[in-house]
């Protein structure tokens, strides 16, 4: 539906001729109020990313006065060519057709991304993971997203889109779903992802008959990834030895989500009578439906910690060979497996997890509690080996 609206308003503007001039300023919410782009920190030689830049201005305006490399991305044709019409020539500035998530999960890293109203438009869900990989670690990114509308409504406590209207210039007017969320909730959306909000702006109209108001987000992207505890309850004693299971292929590691909204690896409590190889094939194949053999099990070594007085043993293991694709199964306390590079590890590790992964590569930024180490074997440094029935789909 977006995507129709803004060809809509693409045409509207070329049948209407609206000239485009250039801008002498950032203006965040409206024309002349709120700050420029000095929030953006020095941008001379930086790489930086416009999303939704609809028409190229502001793009251009910082290639020009502030000496940025910028990438102005929009996903409407016809903006795309109003840019390229006006801007097109300009070195420094490369005006991008396209989807904003495809856009940023092949996108080399970016010092500082920005977008001028164009977030609300996209689900959250689906553009912050791409966007905080797509930007450096300690980089910025400052948005604008709709607070309050024309009318004085405010915004949603959930993430679900409604609809809003768009006035055109010279009279009509566009329908378009919007994420309109309360800036606590965009707060515990972008925290998920890494990503820090340091400030909040709420940038209201001039004059009293426009009741519409903006609030501008400056956030960074955390340089190190976070862990936690999945609860301040202590563990039951008689689970207090368990084993997670390292499954790292050409696609990533995998991780799951846990019900309690952390990420961690296969893995669980040993049960009576089974090895620590058994468990961690036990546990592969009851949380994620990969199968395999205790000979594809090296145990890495024993991790020592207490949750409340009660010791935790925990023995990391990489699966050198598997079977099967990752899914979620029935009964089983996490789910949604996915593929994660090493360098984009996501926010809210489960603190045993974060523990074995750094036991496996010390380099890892990963925070967490501390626990004693005792190594079995060398760490794994080869990529996994994953397999189906009938032919290998990884190499050793």
């Amino acid at each position: 539906m977006n995507a129709t609206a803004w060809e809509r308003y693409g045409t509207h503007h070329i049948d209407r001729g609206t000239p485009l001039l250039d801008v002498a300023r950032i203006a965040w919410g409206f024309p002349g109020e709120g700050p420029g782009a000095e929030i953006l920190g020095n941008l001379l030689g930086k790489r930086v990313l416009d999303l939704g830049s609809g028409t190229g201005r502001h793009a251009a305006h910082l290639v020009r006065e502030h000496g940025a490399i910028v990438d102005a991305l929009d996903a409407s044709p016809n903006q795309h060519r109003r840019a390229c019409d006006r801007y097109g020539g300009t070195a420094g500035l490369r005006l991008l057709l396209g989807d904003a998530v495809d856009h940023l999960r092949s996108a080399e890293p970016y010092d500082v991304i920005y977008s001028i109203g164009g977030f609300p438009y996209i689900d959250p869900r689906r553009l912050l993971p791409a966007l905080a990989s797509a930007l450096r670690p300690d980089g910025k990114l400052c948005f604008t997203a709709l607070h309050t509308n024309s009318l004085g409504e405010g915004p949603s406590p959930t993430v679900c889109a409604r609809p809003e209207i768009l006035p055109l210039a010279g009279g009509g007017e566009l329908t378009v779903q919007m994420w309109v969320l309360t800036p606590e909730l965009w707060e515990e959306q972008l925290a998920e992802h890494g990503l820090l909000v340091e400030n909040i702006e709420i940038l209201d109209a001039p004059g009293s008959r426009n009741r519409a108001s903006y609030s501008l987000f400056h956030v960074r992207r955390r340089a190190r990834v976070s862990s936690r505890p999945r609860t301040s309850r202590p563990p039951v004693a008689h689970a207090a030895l368990g084993v997670g299971a390292i499954i790292h292929g050409p696609h990533g590691l995998l991780l799951g989500r846990h019900r309690r909204g952390t990420w961690e690896l296969p893995g669980g409590s040993v049960e009576p009578g089974e090895s620590l190889e058994e468990a961690v094939v036990r546990e592969l194949r009851e949380e994620t439906g990969l199968t395999a053999r205790a000979d594809d099990v090296v145990l890495l070594g024993t991790l020592l910690d207490s949750v409340d007085g009660v010791v935790r043993i925990t023995v990391p293991a990489v699966v050198t060979e598997w079977r099967g694709e990752p899914s979620d199964q029935p009964g089983e306390s996490v789910g949604s497996w996915r593929w994660y590079p090493l360098q984009q590890l996501p926010e809210g590790l489960f603190v045993c997890s974060a523990q074995i992964l750094t036991a496996w590569h010390s380099a890892l930024p990963i925070d967490h509690a501390p626990a004693a180490f005792t190594r079995y074997a060398p760490p794994q440094r080869e990529p996994a080996r994953p397999t189906d029935d009938h032919q290998e789909a990884g190499a050793r």
